[in-house]
């Protein structure tokens, strides 16, 4: 196997990689999601047409009662690719109001739309008819173009096929230039300049596969100058799929990280979650299961689980407040002092450590049987979005699986204590004999 038989089945087994992934999206989501559909369709259809490319496929086809069968399927299958992601380029520029003023690259994009979906019905016929009629495929082929160089035949039948994909791959190439200049995001800037070199490479291979075939016509080139043009037109030609590939994904990839945090985000906050809302089981919509049914839960998207649980704990640390006194903040301000201190710098762990300290007393307070009584103070998050109060909390509940019981007892006495001394102070102040409450009065 040579190395540009290698690489075509790793750029055939990426297309078909990318377009696996993306085929959930496609075909289960919002029926108004048409960009989707037009990506995957043409990501399907390239992955269908690489792997017809491979060696095994090829000479297999090629060797079938239908001789050069992988040649015709190739192009049937690149063709529907090719209308797939001119629709996607119509369907990435949305809607835009009947009244209103359409630009004019999109204009032109629609325009170019209508007409490839037309073209690419005669193209198909075309292409059919001129198989089975003008091609000499009186022995099977293993490399087309070289194979069949100086027959007019097979320079006619390729001609339309580079005719349909060159001015496809133009129209690409000058669409996607035009997002890459006006793209904010630098992934998507990164992500469509990779399709559009690799559209540019696509114009650069129709045209010179084109010129060498009807140059060939007039003077037939030697077999060896036919296989080293195709080879290294097929070298360019792996090169512009595996830019496609790993271009297109780039936006989508960023939207990854983005789930794989959400899906970090739920494994850290599970532990804390799941403890406050087994002590208030008729706050959650759902009671609290194990961490892994948690994350197989397909009914709710992610990001819409994480703010569910964020506000969830942050409604149970509001009636946590209820069952504490207000000298629960400093003696937990003070253990989290205590604990930073003694592993080193403090390097901001001190407040999510003071925060989990006080949930853990406040928790172990009310399971105690404190009486519920005024609103207690808590610890300040500083946190100014959805997002800044998540990573706030994942903070909160990485210290709070370091908070052990019988530390969070000492801070809950520490502070029953002070509002003790409080109190009788206050009592003195006024002239009257103090009790010392209890800690479940206290508290």
């Amino acid at each position: 196997m040579t190395p540009l038989d290698l690489a075509g089945y790793l750029v055939a087994a990426l297309m078909t990689a990318v377009a696996l992934w993306r085929m959930p999206a496609a075909l289960w989501g919002d029926e108004e999601d048409k960009r989707r559909r037009a990506l995957w369709g043409c990501y399907a259809g390239f992955a269908a047409a690489l792997w017809t490319k491979t060696r095994a496929v090829r000479i297999a086809l090629n060797d079938s009662a239908v001789t050069d069968l992988a040649v015709l399927i190739k192009h049937y299958t690149a063709t529907i690719a090719i209308l797939a992601i001119l629709s996607y380029i119509v369907a990435i520029y949305g809607r835009y109001p009947d009244a209103g003023a359409v630009p004019r690259h999109v204009r032109f994009a629609r325009t170019i739309q209508r007409v490839a979906a037309k073209a690419s019905v005669a193209t198909l016929i075309l292409l059919t008819v001129l198989f089975f009629t003008v091609v000499d495929r009186s022995v099977p082929s293993d490399r087309f173009v070289a194979d069949h160089a100086g027959q007019w035949g097979a320079t006619l039948y390729m001609s339309v096929f580079y005719l349909y994909l060159g001015t496809a791959s133009a129209v690409c190439a000058y669409q996607w230039a035009l997002a890459t200049a006006g793209a904010g995001l630098r992934h998507l800037r990164v992500g469509l300049g990779m399709m559009t070199s690799a559209m540019f490479i696509g114009v650069g291979y129709t045209v010179s596969r084109t010129l060498f075939l009807w140059v060939g016509v007039v003077d037939t080139p030697s077999e060896d100058f036919a296989l080293k043009f195709d080879e290294i037109t097929e070298a360019a030609q792996v090169v512009l799929f595996a830019l496609f590939a790993v271009g297109a994904s780039i936006p989508a990839l960023s939207r990854g990280q983005r789930r794989a945090k959400l899906w970090r985000a739920q494994v850290e906050l599970h532990g804390l979650w799941s403890e406050l809302m087994t002590a208030f089981p008729e706050q959650p919509f759902d009671p609290p299961a194990s961490l892994a049914r948690e994350l197989t839960r397909f009914d709710t998207p992610a990001d819409l689980r994480v703010d569910r649980w964020a506000a969830d704990i942050a409604d149970a640390v509001e009636k946590l407040r209820h069952y504490v006194p207000d000298t629960l903040l400093p003696a937990a301000r003070a253990a989290a002092a205590d604990g930073t201190r003694a592993d080193g710098p403090d390097d901001g762990r001190a407040g999510p450590l003071a925060e989990a300290y006080w949930i853990k007393a406040a928790l172990r307070a009310r399971s105690s049987g404190a009486p519920a009584s005024g609103a207690a103070t808590v610890e300040d998050q500083h946190a100014t979005d959805q997002d800044g109060e998540v990573a706030w909390l994942v903070r909160v509940a990485a210290a709070y699986r370091t908070v052990t019981q019988d530390r969070a007892e000492q801070v809950l006495a520490r502070a029953v204590s002070a509002a003790s001394a409080e109190s009788a102070q206050s009592a003195a102040d006024t002239g009257t004999t103090a009790r010392t409450p209890s800690l479940e009065e206290t508290a």
